[in-house]
């Protein structure tokens, strides 16, 4: 069964730009989509635990009506809200399944 289809919207929204997310970090989208700071990849961050962490560093934005639907905002922000269990399959067919199946539990959960 393809789960993805039962997904609601924001659900659908959350998983195309996951997967773009996930194909940036690992060079399988197109250069335009530009590069996504990891936290860890910040200079200071060394000493925290989140330097560790599989995490993007979200940017500041002006206008958030704006600002924060760019995919520089939005992938971090839509990334960071998923499992680490999710964000570090070793595959795309991996990250896809799994990230269909965090997303259906979170939309038919509550």
């Amino acid at each position: 069964m393809n789960l993805h289809w039962l997904l609601r919207v924001p659900e659908r929204v959350k998983f195309k730009v996951a997967v773009l997310v996930y194909k940036t970090l690992h060079g399988l989208a197109p250069r335009y989509l530009g590069p996504l700071t990891r936290v860890a990849d910040l200079p200071g961050r060394r000493s925290l635990r989140s330097a560790s962490a599989n995490r993007l560093d979200i940017p500041f934005v002006q206008l958030s009506t704006v600002g924060g639907r760019a995919f520089s905002v939005a992938g971090p922000r839509v990334w960071n809200s998923l499992l680490d269990h999710v964000i570090s399959a070793e595959t795309l067919i991996a990250f896809r399944h799994r990230l269909k199946t965090f997303l259906f539990q979170q939309s038919y959960s509550h």
